[in-house]
């Protein structure tokens, strides 16, 4: 059954209306309710958080505290628990409508609609670092992706970027050092991607038929093989750097395993 965690730093009557509301569309979906009033501190949020991991449910929230709309967002984020602000759009709305114009106070729509922008910021960040982009502007990142072709860089990039993370991403080719700027970084933000060779020659023989075969050795599996034993010296010489193995996982697990570790 899904389950929908309501909070609400009142009584929480106006959000559990509100999702009743939209839940009568949806009369062949089992929901369970569970309604969180007076939420006031940090801690009961983290708590309700942990609820909603635990069981794969999401979070309604209206909440007028600034501060604690940024917490559920943010926590949601590194917990991987999908969060709906009911309340501060219209704030901004009615922030925008009634009390501010830009010349008066800048900015105040932007900082309501805070999880909005994020997540626009973070796809635009994605797409300027993507492939090794812009690598002067690495040190902006929350989470670098390191790999070779084929190992769901982009695709990674772009999910946590609808999340609000920014992300960049550079790719491992044989024989090509990587950028110095990439062991500068914080290497609690670096996470190595690799697969076996068998099932990287699969992925990237479609890439290559795609391309109506131009692509060298690209899929040979011996040149496979060399490439990524190549990346796995990297990431060996870096201990303090993540490796994920991406083999025959989705895009959503492979997310989950690296917002756990930057979580822990």
């Amino acid at each position: 059954m899904n389950q929908i965690f309501i909070i609400s730093d009142g009584t929480g009557r106006t959000a559990e209306q509100s999702v009743k509301a939209a839940l009568t569309q949806f009369e062949k979906t089992e929901v369970q309710l569970n309604v969180r009033h007076h939420v006031r501190t940090e801690n009961q949020v983290l708590q309700i958080i942990n609820e909603a991991l635990d069981v794969k449910g999401f979070i309604v929230h209206t909440l007028f505290s600034k501060k604690l709309r940024d917490k559920i967002l943010n926590l949601g984020r590194l917990h991987d628990v999908e969060t709906i602000d009911l309340m501060g759009p219209l704030l901004a709305q009615l922030s925008h409508q009634f009390a501010y114009s830009p010349s008066e106070k800048p900015g105040i729509f932007h900082e309501l609609n805070k999880a909005y922008f994020q997540r626009i910021e973070a796809l635009e960040f994605a797409f300027r670092h993507d492939d090794g982009q812009k690598i002067e502007e690495f040190r902006k990142a929350e989470i670098v992706l390191l790999g070779v072709s084929r190992t769901f860089k982009t695709p990674l990039s772009i999910y946590f970027a609808f999340k609000g993370w920014l992300v960049a991403n550079i790719p491992i080719i044989l024989g090509i050092e990587l950028p110095d700027i990439v062991f500068e970084l914080p290497p609690e933000r670096v996470f190595g991607l690799t697969t076996y060779p068998h099932r990287l020659v699969v992925l990237r023989s479609v890439r290559a038929k795609h391309l109506g075969g131009s692509t060298g050795n690209y899929a040979d599996l011996g040149y496979v093989q060399r490439e990524l034993k190549y990346a796995s010296q990297i990431f060996n010489e870096q201990p303090k750097w993540s490796v994920i193995d991406v083999t025959n996982k989705p895009i959503e697990e492979i997310a989950f395993e690296i917002v756990n570790i930057i979580r822990k």
